[in-house]
């Protein structure tokens, strides 16, 4: 009887072991968006060819412009970027943090312990039974301390952990998409405000020419000084403007040398001659598939955080019961008083420890837990809307700039002509000198808006590969960071393999793989 209740309790022990080993919580689903499927940019309803709706390689889309110097600045500044650098260590930051919480998986506690301590017993008043005595005590002990994942507390842990590093990988890749807009954006904003410097050198040039005419006409007496002070108004409004424009040239550099990580002054990159801003092509929107939308690395990023807070809510569950643990020890102890015995210990067995009464506290962390996987799933929403809406923008703004140039093309022109035009009749004493000075400014003001709006529209195309998340690609390990900052954080460190090139099998290369999966 006894045996048969021994067998019992065994196969129930057993029956509630295996029974007791889950994962709690919810198992991690994307969000979805149902409209992203079948949206497209309004833009492109009436875009001259449709999109195709293939995938397009957009991890290096300014070399649609074949500038050779914007090319190697972009691919400086991806290797010297300090913002990007820090979004690479960060990486190894998370890597370190999932080998913390894989470690839980084994033994908690592993300690080695002793100790020698010198005794000194005297006695005062009384009837000792011997006399004062001193003596040495010592004593080496081993435990063992190790909480059983029942209830996967340490499994969503290394979810949570997992997850965190694969948003590390989309957060460095989604760097590199705001470092490829910020260095095209800056490159052609330093381009436009020279052309603009160039432009008011050229107006400031013909405005002075007509100044040099209205002052030898009234020194003549042919003229009035009316001509003559407005035309060097005119003349000296223009020139008033320079300065402004160069010293938004210099500021403009400086942005650029701090993302090169380079301290302010002269960019020999920038120093071309004539250069030609790229012309407008109506192509710019064409081929580029709406749906690359869930490959932003942003959005990428705002997927795996609501994966890592989604295991979250398991932890905080695993509260609601006992933590089983396997705990050990072996030690010996002993002294040197004469005729005592050294005593070897050994010990083990499971415990558990169970808070029963919590008040509320556990169900309301788990709701706390609950409420913010809810928001990083709205926060997940929001973001792949806001990025609908800078490609939509981008796409109206491409498509209404070419638009628009095109009518400031023949506006240009007719204000040139109206220019000669005028000249012609002044000189020939059949209007006054107003009629030149409005053209003067119609022509300036028009052949301005003319290379503003083709800034403009490179801008747009610009946001658009930005908004598509353009301008990544995975990164090997040993590009994460530069060699010297590597040989560094080795000096000062133990990192193992993490800092060199991962195996198969690596986190990092995980993360790549599910990139391109995605």
């Amino acid at each position: 009887m006894p045996c048969r209740l021994y067998n019992q309790a065994i196969i129930a022990s057993s029956f509630l072991f295996l029974t007791a080993c889950t994962t709690l919580g919810p198992d991690y689903q994307e969000p979805n968006v149902a409209w992203l499927q079948d949206w497209e940019p309004s833009a492109y309803a009436t875009a001259t060819n449709p999109p195709a709706q293939t995938q397009t390689d957009l991890s290096f889309w300014w070399e649609l412009y074949n500038d050779p110097a914007l090319n190697q600045l972009m691919d400086e500044a991806k290797q010297e970027n300090l913002q990007l650098r820090v979004a690479g260590l960060r990486i190894f930051e998370s890597m370190a943090l999932l080998g913390i919480a894989e470690s839980n998986l084994y033994p908690q506690i592993q300690q080695v312990g002793g100790a020698v301590n010198y005794v000194n017993n005297q006695y005062h008043g009384g009837r000792p039974s011997r006399g004062d005595q001193s003596f040495n005590t010592y004593n080496l002990n081993f435990n063992l301390g190790w909480e059983l994942d029942f209830w996967g507390r340490f499994q969503r842990s290394i979810e949570s952990a997992d997850a965190t590093f694969f948003t590390s990988v989309a957060n460095q890749q989604d760097m590199q998409v705001l470092i490829s807009a910020q260095v095209a954006d800056l490159y052609f904003a330093y381009r436009t405000t020279e052309a603009r410097i160039a432009i008011a050198h050229s107006n400031a040039k013909i405005q002075k020419r007509s100044y040099e005419i209205t002052s030898t006409l009234f020194r003549n007496g042919e003229k009035s000084e009316l001509d003559l002070q407005q035309a060097k108004t005119q003349y000296l409004s223009t020139l008033s403007t320079i300065p402004e424009l160069e010293a938004s040239l210099v500021k403009i550099r400086n942005a650029f040398a701090a993302l090169l990580a380079r301290p302010p002054g002269e960019m020999p990159e920038l120093n071309t001659k004539d250069y030609q801003l790229p012309p407008l092509s109506s192509e710019s929107i064409n081929n580029i598939p709406a749906n690359l939308l869930n490959r932003r690395p942003d959005i990428r990023a705002a997927a795996w955080q609501v994966a890592a807070q989604s295991a979250q809510i398991g932890i905080a569950e695993s509260d609601y019961y006992p933590a089983i643990s396997l705990l050990g020890t072996i030690g010996w102890s002993g002294n040197d008083l004469s005729n005592s015995a050294e005593v070897g210990t050994a010990a083990a067995g499971p415990s558990f420890k169970w808070n029963i009464f919590d008040y509320g506290r556990i169900e309301n962390n788990v709701r706390v837990q609950d409420v913010r996987l809810q928001q990083l799933i709205e926060s997940y929403q929001n973001s792949v809307l806001q990025a609908a809406k800078e490609v939509d923008d981008a796409a109206v703004s491409i498509q209404k700039t070419t638009e628009q140039k095109a009518l400031l093309d023949q506006a240009v022109v007719s204000s040139a002509r109206a220019l000669d035009i005028a000249n012609i009749r002044y000189r020939e004493g059949y209007a006054d000198f107003q009629r030149v000075l409005d053209a003067q400014r119609s022509l300036f003001a028009q052949t301005e808006r003319q290379l503003l709006t083709h800034g403009s529209h490179i801008t747009a195309v610009i946001s658009l590969y930005k908004g598509l998340g353009g301008g990544w690609n995975e990164t090997p390990v040993e590009k994460i960071i530069p060699d010297s900052t590597r040989t560094t954080m080795q000096e000062r460190t133990d990192w193992g393999d993490l800092l060199t090139p991962p195996q198969a099998n690596s986190p990092i290369n995980s993360a790549q793989e599910s990139s391109q999966d995605e």
